[in-house]
């Protein structure tokens, strides 16, 4: 195996290793949030994502992007929240052909409910990562991330 080999491997390890972390969160997540709150991961991110936002709106691309979701992907998703009451669509003032997403205050509550419970759960799943060896560098370099990045960053 040559130097590009070993680095190529290197990287491959080091995606599988992210993916590992990343399942591990998401199904304790999915599965407190789901019983918790009637939310999904993507459900729970899509409020976030709104939250996050001054005026507490986004288009439905920047909400796609937030979500890692495809158009339709996201465009169904917003469809199922609205249908909750969760959120609703307004058409932007400047361009009509422009679509918001915003929160509602049903949306903004059952986010407040839930956060606390995201919290805990990434907490505690972060905290069981530390000590499974494969995953133990990775939460070690999360923990050196900036503290106080934007949100909107």
């Amino acid at each position: 195996m040559g130097i590009a080999d070993d680095s190529l491997e290197i990287r491959a390890r080091g995606w599988r290793t992210l993916a590992s972390l990343h399942g591990l969160i998401e199904t304790r997540l999915e599965k407190a949030l789901g019983e918790g709150h009637t939310l999904s991961v993507v459900e729970f991110t899509v409020l976030d994502a709104l939250s996050r936002q001054h005026g507490w709106h986004m288009r439905m691309s920047q909400l796609a992007r937030a979500a890692a979701l495809s158009a339709s992907a996201a465009t169904r998703l917003v469809n199922r929240l609205e249908n909750r009451g969760l959120l609703t669509r307004v058409l932007c003032a400047d361009d009509r052909r422009g679509i918001y997403t915003e929160l509602t205050p049903a949306g903004v509550d059952l986010l407040e409910e839930a956060r606390p419970t995201y919290d805990r759960i990434l907490e505690e799943t972060l905290q069981e990562a530390r000590d499974i060896p494969e995953l133990s560098p990775l939460v070690e370099a999360l923990d050196r991330l900036p503290r106080n990045v934007p949100a909107d960053a």
